[in-house]
């Protein structure tokens, strides 16, 4: 396998079918269960969102995970999060965020490979699993082998009539708050100019930026999403904490290449965090 080849998943699932999608992001487990994150136990706060996954969604095809997994790349903190998951979702994926460590992350899924493809077909789409980390950077970049990872992709996707849905963990755009835009993905104009390319991509989505983003490029949707522990304050200049709730993302890929997204926030409890911190790295 050249370092640019895709791992490949097909995901049975009849074509003329919606597909169900849950996101789930930045859920940053400590080593040690119940370990605080600025005040907020993300054990804790994890349960809550996936308890409320559970009465909220009927019906989940799959769950992609777009990264800060762990903390600080604890192997603990993987193994914990497939326990909290395996029993509802059987279906699930994980990206590396800048927090991950990916031997780490590597040793616990080895027993679970599906866990690291980085392209899974399911009904009438595609889903890119895009790694953005560099390994002992905040930022991100997508570099060679990611970049024409995506266009075989986008090619085989093409060429079977698939549309395309891609994850990765950094932002590819400013989110409009300057200390994290910092952290952007630095090679975005080579992503979009292959996207640009295909036009059956129909959305990109990523973590990273605790906060919910939902705009339009041209024809693209572009999502981020709420972490399922603490939350960034939007349009902050330095960095702030929200005391918005924790939450995940819903999505349903239709058919015909459209979709529709909602985010989903815990309402039924209050969550503790230090709302005055000046960072958490």
């Amino acid at each position: 396998m050249t370092s640019s080849a895709l791992n490949t998943v097909t995901i049975p699932h009849d074509r003329a079918h919606a597909i169900e999608l849950l996101q789930i992001t930045d859920t940053h487990l400590g080593e040690r269960p119940h370990t605080p994150l600025l005040a907020m136990d993300t054990d804790d706060s994890l349960l809550a969102v996936l308890s409320l996954a559970r009465r909220t969604l009927a019906n989940v095809d799959l769950v992609v995970a777009t990264g800060d997994l762990s903390d600080q790349g604890a192997i603990d903190a993987y193994l914990r999060l497939y326990d909290y998951t395996r029993n509802d979702y059987e279906h699930q994926f994980w990206l590396l965020g800048n927090h991950d460590d990916a031997d780490m992350l590597t040793a616990a899924a080895n027993q679970h490979e599906r866990l690291l493809r980085n392209d899974i077909r399911i009904g009438g789409w595609q889903i890119l699993m895009l790694n953005s980390q560099i390994p002992g950077e905040v930022g991100g970049r997508l570099g060679t082998a990611e970049l024409a990872r995506l266009r075989l992709g986008l090619e085989q996707a093409s060429a079977e009539g698939l549309y395309t849905l891609i994850c990765v963990h950094h932002q590819p755009v400013p989110v409009g708050s300057a200390w994290i835009d910092s952290q952007a993905i630095s090679d975005a104009p080579e992503l979009f100019a292959i996207i640009d390319a295909f036009p059956g991509v129909r959305a990109l989505l990523w973590g990273h930026v605790h906060q919910e983003v939902d705009q339009m490029r041209d024809d693209l949707r572009l999502l981020a999403s709420p972490s399922t522990c603490v939350q960034f304050l939007p349009g902050s200049e330095t960095f702030k904490l929200d005391n918005q709730a924790p939450g995940f993302r819903h999505l349903t890929l239709f058919p015909d290449g459209s979709l529709s997204t909602q985010v989903h926030r815990v309402t039924d409890r209050k969550f503790t965090v230090d709302l005055g911190s000046s960072g958490y790295l």
